[in-house]
């Protein structure tokens, strides 16, 4: 009998091989992004002192789309993005969280990128 694979703890074991190699400092932190099937999450983390520095998701004010869909990430990559220029933060690592570099992940970067961020 053919076992089914557990999609989230592949995704978390991913999360973790990819978190060895990436680590934000206060010059460089790290933009860390989660999606669940309703919202999407962006925090740029300072991974040396354990604080959160920016934080955006579909479930803030400022988002429209209340979804975890592609238009609903762009909008969560460009309030990020205005949140962290706005706090001097110029330069991140991106942490795509295990996730595959295709659809909310990648257009959640891309508009990050557009808004300012360099990464």
């Amino acid at each position: 009998m053919v076992s089914k694979t557990d999609r989230k703890f592949e995704r978390e074991r991913r999360h973790k091989r990819v978190r060895t190699k990436v680590s934000g400092t206060a010059e460089c932190p790290r933009l860390c992004i989660f999606r669940s099937n309703t919202n999407v999450y962006a925090q740029i983390i300072d991974d040396i002192k354990g604080n959160t520095l920016v934080s955006a998701s579909t479930l803030d004010k400022e988002v429209k789309t209340k979804h975890s869909n592609k238009e609903a990430a762009k909008e969560v990559g460009t309030l990020v993005a205005k949140r962290a220029l706005e706090k001097n933060i110029k330069t991140v690592v991106y942490d795509r969280g295990g996730y595959i570099y295709h659809g909310v992940v990648k257009e959640l970067a891309e508009a990050a990128r557009e808004a300012g961020l360099e990464f």
